[in-house]
Parts: C-alpha cells; sequence; structure tokens
C-alpha cells in the first residue's frame, strides 16, 4: 500500500440489516446515505490514525474495489474514514474515536 491509503475488507454482517419489525433489508436496498463497517487488513506508510485489525466506519460510496486472490476488498484514503470502533471490552465512552 502507499501513502494514505487504507484496504479494508467489508464486514458480511453490514451487508444485510434486520429492521426493527424483523423484515430482512438487503445491501442493495436504497436508505440514502448509510456508513458501512469493515475491517483493516492493510495500510500506507503515511497512515496515522488506523492500524491493522481496526473496525473503521466509511461511506460505501466513496471507494475503490479491488479483488485480491478472489477475496473483495475496498481501497480507501484515510481522509474517507470516519471512525474507527473500539474493542467491546473497553466499556466507556460511545465505543468510537474520531
Amino acid at each position: 500500500m502507499l501513502h494514505d491509503r487504507v484496504l479494508v475488507h467489508v464486514d458480511p454482517e453490514s451487508a444485510e440489516r434486520l429492521s426493527s419489525s424483523g423484515i430482512v433489508i438487503p445491501a442493495t436496498a436504497s436508505v440514502g446515505r448509510r456508513l458501512a463497517w469493515g475491517v483493516v487488513v492493510a495500510t500506507g506508510e503515511h497512515v496515522r490514525q488506523v492500524a491493522l485489525g481496526d473496525r473503521v466506519l466509511f461511506d460505501p460510496e466513496d471507494r475503490a474495489e479491488v479483488e485480491l486472490q478472489g477475496v473483495e476488498y475496498l481501497l480507501l484514503r484515510e481522509r474517507d474514514i470516519h471512525g474507527v470502533g473500539e474493542p467491546a471490552g473497553s466499556g466507556e465512552g460511545t465505543g468510537l474515536y474520531l
């Protein structure tokens, strides 16, 4: 990875959603601007705010798709990441840091 690029594997759980009444909403349904979660699998040398394995929040519209060895990833700039999820065990705050 070069410069400020981040390679992200999209969480499969963020693809389909379940409404409060139990209806499954497919990933292709248009709901306006909805952010997605993914896991960082590679970073460029100038990335400072995220690390390998971080769970990040990003806009799926601002991305480039790439397939490596049969697995699809998203290529983002670091500035396109909106938040990083903290591990579940911390127990403090909102679970996000910006």
